[in-house]
Parts: C-alpha cells; structure tokens; sequence
C-alpha cells in the first residue's frame, strides 16, 4: 500500500513537470510563431511549422532528463518522437493551413489547438511509448557510477 502511495506521488510529479515543461515549450513555440506571423509575409504553415519544430527539440530535452529521467539510448528516443511528429506535423500543418487560408479561423486559435492536442497526445506517447521502460533509469545509472567510484 506504503509502495502504491509513493508510485502514485511520483507520477502526480512527473505529470507535473511535464505541464510545466510543455508550457515552457509552448511559450518558444507561441513566441517563435508571433514573430514569424507578426515580422515577416510568411503564410500559416512556414510560421506555425518553425514554431513547432523549436517547442519539440525544447520539449524533448527537457522531459527526457528532468521528467522522465531517463538513461535510454538518445537517438533511439529521439527516433520514436519523430514517428509520432512524422504523423502529428502533416495532420496539424496541412489542418491548420486549410481552417486558416480556406475557412478564415483566426491563426492564433487553431495555433492554441493544435498545441492543446499536442500537449495531450504527446504525453501519453511519451510515457507509455517512448519512455515506457526507461523511466527513473538516469537515477539508476548515476547511483552505479557512485557504488563505482
């Protein structure tokens, strides 16, 4: 029961952390997007593109080694992320393009949507594909470098 309560208290954490930092990466991604709308004559997609690309490669530093905690294999890792952006950017991309050129939504909504799906969808992706067997593993591997040294 005593070992329930902890699991639970330390996935309250980690779900936490990742809010925190999917709002961080959410703040690069809206601010990248604002600039890129706001500064230059791009079109939807080029900016809404751009910003997410930044988000992911900040999103994913940070929840690999402050939340998942994870030792796993990096490029493997980073492999899996790309299969779930391989689907999730041309969906969002070439989605958001047509409810903003074609159907007149407002760029920032759509942007606040696709980031809401984002945030959800990649957080279970996350946790139960990605890091599914490495969680707490960078804890492991330091705890063996101190009995080591």
């Amino acid at each position: 029961m005593k070992q329930e309560k902890g699991e639970a208290r330390k996935e309250l954490l980690r779900t936490v952390k990742f809010v925190l930092f999917s709002i961080s990466a959410g703040v690069v991604e809206i601010l990248s997007f604002t600039l890129l709308t706001e500064l230059t004559p791009l079109s939807y997609w080029p900016c809404y593109l751009t910003g997410l690309v930044l988000s992911v490669v900040w999103n994913f530093t940070l929840n690999r080694k402050f939340t998942f905690h994870s030792a796993v294999n990096v490029p493997k890792a980073m492999m899996l992320v790309f299969l779930y952006y391989l689907v999730f950017t041309p969906v969002t991309t070439i989605g958001g393009n047509l409810l903003v050129e074609q159907l007149g939504w407002n760029e920032y909504l759509v942007t606040g949507l696709n980031m809401a799906l984002n945030f959800v969808t990649e957080y279970l992706y996350d946790r139960f594909v990605v890091f599914r067997d490495s969680i707490d593993t960078a804890q492991d591997v330091k705890k063996g470098e101190e009995k080591d040294g």
